[in-house]
């Protein structure tokens, strides 16, 4: 996903793309993403500096601007982080290949996950619409006990 911009990487410049170069905190602003989601993100070799400040302090250009966007959109679609890294693994590998097959195979993945979180929320919500059946006059204003069972703290002394 990183992209290479032709700037060596960690080594800053002082020639005019500098002014086009922001500093984590600005590209925070610029993304809505938080400087520790591009940390992370820059940790996972998803995003990269593009040179440092005098006071080697990392900048990014709009590569990074780029990333994230792409990020957001997959992490939107339900992929894991650890899926993206793979798909941007395998887009440095093979940048020539076309990453629609194996998006597609990620898609896949995400959407039976996406199903199967369905399913598992259906059947709680059934729990919930039982128990309340099971519990009407409890939940109405009724004793406490008839919801969970009597709390063993608060029995009487014998």
């Amino acid at each position: 996903m990183a992209i290479d911009t032709g700037t060596p990487r960690n080594q800053g410049d002082s020639s005019s793309a500098d002014a086009r170069r922001m500093t984590v905190g600005q590209l925070s602003r610029r993304s809505g993403m938080s400087v520790r989601a591009i940390r992370a993100f820059e940790a996972a070799g998803l995003i990269y500096s593009a040179g440092r400040t005098v006071a080697n302090y990392r900048l990014y250009d709009d590569s990074a601007l780029w990333c994230i966007g792409v990020i957001r959109t997959l992490r939107d679609l339900g992929l894991t982080i650890r899926e993206i890294e793979g798909l941007a693994a395998m887009h440095d590998e093979h940048p020539a290949e076309p990453i629609g097959t194996p998006l597609a195979r990620l898609l896949d993945l995400a959407e039976r996950r996406i199903e199967r979180r369905i399913a598992d929320l259906d059947t709680v919500a059934a729990r919930i619409a039982a128990f309340r059946t099971e519990h009407a006059d409890a939940l109405a204003g009724g004793a406490d006990e008839e919801l969970l069972g009597q709390d063993p703290r608060r029995r009487p002394i014998a």
